[in-house]
This record gives C-alpha cells, sequence and structure tokens, in this order.
C-alpha cells in the first residue's frame, strides 16, 4: 500500500503548465510541522514537492495561494534521471490524489480568496467520482469552519 496524507502550509503560490496534450500538471510545496520542537523551541518542519494533474490541478491553482493550509491525499512516486553529467539522480515527489482546505472559514477573512466551491465547478465533466462537493452558502454559520 502506497498511501500518503499530509496537512501544510503551501511556501509558495501553485504553479500550473500544460502538457502538448493540454492536459493540465500543478506543482506547489508545502512544509508540515514536526512533531517535536527542536531543543531551542523551535518548530521544525518538512518540505515536501506535491504534483496534481488534471482536474485536481485546476482545481488547486484556482483556490489555493501561499501560506494556506492544505490537506493532500495521495502516494509516493520516485523518479530517476541521468543528469548531464551522466550522473545517477533520485528524486521523491507525492501524487495529489484528493485535496481539501484545512484553513478555518474565519482565516479567509474578507479576502476575496475565501473559497466557493460547488458541484458544478469542477465536476461538471468528471464521470461521479464521489467526491462530495457541495455548494457552500455565506449563511452557513452552523458549520464548524
Amino acid at each position: 500500500m502506497n498511501k500518503v496524507i499530509l496537512l501544510g502550509r503551501l511556501v509558495a503560490d501553485p504553479e500550473t503548465r500544460y502538457t502538448q496534450s493540454n492536459i493540465p500538471v500543478t506543482r506547489f510545496r508545502i512544509a508540515v510541522n514536526r512533531p517535536f520542537r527542536a531543543q531551542e523551541g523551535q518548530q521544525n518542519a518538512d518540505f515536501f514537492q506535491l504534483t496534481a494533474w488534471r482536474h485536481t490541478a485546476e482545481f488547486i491553482s484556482k483556490y489555493f495561494r501561499k501560506g494556506q493550509q492544505i490537506l493532500v491525499e495521495g502516494y509516493l512516486r520516485n523518479n530517476s534521471w541521468t543528469d548531464q553529467q551522466g550522473n545517477k539522480r533520485y528524486s521523491d515527489e507525492i501524487h495529489v490524489e484528493n485535496v481539501f482546505f484545512a484553513d478555518s472559514k474565519r482565516d479567509y477573512g474578507n479576502s476575496d480568496m475565501a473559497p466557493a466551491v460547488s458541484a458544478d465547478t469542477f465536476q461538471a465533466d468528471m464521470p461521479d467520482s464521489g467526491d462530495g462537493f457541495y455548494t457552500l452558502s455565506d449563511d452557513d454559520e452552523d458549520l464548524p469552519f
């Protein structure tokens, strides 16, 4: 089983590019706090490179920015290649399958970045994946976020 679940903050805005076949791919990095503080009392973090494809890539690109907290679910992938000097190189990255907002609604303040996600936004041309997106309205004061 290869399953990765991470909760962290984006260290930069996600970057979206398109393949030659016009398939969107979004790459971004997140910082995930380690469970224990250093001896000096400082919080340490690990930094992870993530990649999302297609509708998930578009969703991340549209709704997430630097500093926002994000919850991702995916799998670890090993990459290997030979560099220009002929050395074998390796890297690991996480391929994102699902993504969730992790900031509270209050954290968005009055900014325009507050998400207004509807089921039609990204699932209109997707088969029913059971992701459970639903419309949020401003009068949903009883929501826990």
